[in-house]
Parts: structure tokens; sequence; C-alpha cells
């Protein structure tokens, strides 16, 4: 824990929108800018919506097709576009947004001939923070097992996500899968989503081979929250905090990892970033840091769907890394 801080210093650091005039102009570009997207991939044929993943009607995602399959009947005709999958989970400090407004990166990943998933889970207090990330593990999960299916492959998946959302990748990442897979007791992935394909029984289902994961603005620590009110709908345990905090655990899949920020963030959020580098580097991580400028905890992450950002490219070098 953080000494000698008050309530107010708590509330401060942990509320990244005191860094901002007004969240909802960045909110309502998230909105603006997934609709449209989202428009124009149902136009072009090139998205599959609400894929539902596990048994909660929240547990669904949308998958976005690789331009270059779109295009050519959905066939591989050998190449090797579309056979990389991104997966970005949103933020929200796992209490707002949802897929609907998190597909804005899709296009410049569709474009470069990759899949692009956006991951629905649910919220708090609906959900805890433990279920949320069981949420998340069922959807990579389900999407490995159905790689093969859609086109891409299983040993070919790249996370990337914005605060909260970056939170999770590290959890995925943190991982047992094998582990995991073996405590499924038959409910844990839907065996009866509303969309094809069909997801696999239990014992067939794979676990995600996650070769890549860009971090931004995350929270790695979930300690300090506890003094906030942001922990009103979360109402963490001192079990949630200690399980589901990265900086607690080391990190057993080894795989590029982008750690990234704006320049206009709380210390608190640039010193968890940095810490969280830290660790991972002394585990032997292939490590890439960035503090974006002229970026904010909100607007840092629409670099993601910007071919000529910095976040872009370094995305990218790390997926077309052999």
């Amino acid at each position: 824990m953080i000494e000698h801080r008050d309530k107010a210093w708590f509330e401060r650091e942990y509320s990244p929108s005191s860094c901002i005039e007004d969240i909802n102009v960045y909110i309502q570009q998230y909105c603006d800018q997934s609709q449209a997207v989202t428009q124009q991939a149902i136009a072009n044929n090139t998205v599959i919506r609400a894929i539902q993943y596990g048994a909660s009607e929240d547990e669904v995602l949308d998958l976005y097709l690789p331009d270059a399959i779109a295009n050519n009947n959905n066939s591989q005709s050998g190449t090797q576009a579309g056979k990389k999958l991104q997966v970005y989970i949103h933020g929200g400090y796992w209490q707002e947004l949802s897929k609907d407004e998190s597909s804005f990166a899709a296009p410049a990943f569709q474009q470069a001939g990759h899949y692009f998933a956006v991951i629905n889970y649910s919220l708090a207090p609906k959900a805890s923070l433990t279920e949320i990330v069981q949420q998340n593990r069922r959807a990579l999960v389900w999407l490995a097992t159905n790689a093969e299916k859609l086109g891409f492959d299983a040993d070919e998946i790249y996370l990337s996500g914005s605060s909260a959302g970056a939170h999770l990748c590290l959890m995925m990442l943190q991982t047992n899968w094998q582990e995991y897979l073996s405590q499924l007791d038959g409910a844990g992935i839907n065996e009866k989503p509303r969309c094809q394909p069909e997801s696999q029984p239990n014992s067939q289902l794979k676990s995600p081979d996650i070769r890549g994961v860009c971090a931004v603005s995350g929270i790695y620590d979930i300690e300090p929250l506890l003094h906030t009110t942001i922990n009103n709908p979360l109402q963490l345990t001192a079990q949630e905090v200690e399980a589901n905090s990265p900086l607690n655990h080391a990190t057993p899949q080894q795989c590029p990892v982008i750690i990234a920020y704006g320049d206009n963030e709380t210390n608190e959020f640039k010193r968890q970033s940095l810490m969280m580098k830290t660790q991972l580097e002394q585990e032997g991580f292939e490590l890439t840091l960035g503090e974006i400028s002229q970026r904010n905890h909100f607007d840092v992450i629409l670099d993601l769907g910007q071919v000529n950002s910095w976040l872009f490219k370094q995305v990218q070098r790390q997926m077309n890394t052999e």
C-alpha cells in the first residue's frame, strides 16, 4: 500500500479524468468511430457480430475479418493473410463501456491482413472482478478452439487493451492455461452459441498461444482502488486484490510486450506502467515502453487505429516478427 496519502490523493491519482476537462468528448469519439466502423463492416460483410462465447448474455464478441480474405471470398488461397488475430479488451474501470464502443481500431488491422476481435464482458456491480477475468479467459479459449474454422491460427493470438483492458491483458498473460482448462466443469464455455462456428466439447478446448501484448494506460496493482469510490461498484475483497494484481505475480508466458501511456496522465498511472515494465524486464521479457506525447488516458488508445502512429507501428512490428 502507498503510505501517508489521504483519500483525496487516491481519488485524484486514480481518476484519469482529473487530467482533462471533459471525459465525454473522448467517450463520444469511441462511440462515433466504432459505430462508423461497424456500419461499414456490415455493409462489406466483414464482421461477425455477437458471437456468444459463454453462457451469460454479456459474453459475446465481435470478429472483424481481414480485407484480404473478405475480398477473396474468405479463401486463404495459400497465403498468410488472415492467419493472425488481434484481440482488443476495452477499459472503463471494469464498470463502463462495451464492445460496441471499442471497434475503432478494427480497420487498421483488417487492412493489414489480420483478424480483429473485440471482447464484451459483464460489468461491475453485475459481475465481480474475478468473474470478469474469467469471462475474458473463456473468450480467448473460445477463439483458440474455433480458430481453424474461422481461418486464423490458435498460436497467432495477440492482445491489446486500454486501462482496465490493459490490466485484463496482463491477467490473460499470467494465466496457466493448462491448469485453467483442466478445471473447467463443462459450463465454462458456452456450447450453444448464437453464431457459427459452434464451440467444441470441453475435451477439445484449446488454450490460446499469446504471441504479443500491447497494454496501454493500465493499472496493475489494484490495491490502491480500495481507498477510492471506484471500489463502490467493484466491492473488491482482499483475496481478489491479491489474485488480480499482475504486479503481485510472475508472468509465465514469454512474449513481446508493449507498455504505453499518454504524457497527460496522473503520476500513479505512469508509475504503475513503469513498475510493470520493470517487473517484466526482470523476468526476461522483450519490452517496448512508450510515453506518447500530446495524449491523455482516453485518447491515447485511439492511436491503435491510426496506421501512421507510433503505437500501431509497434503493434504491427510485434505481429510481423516471426
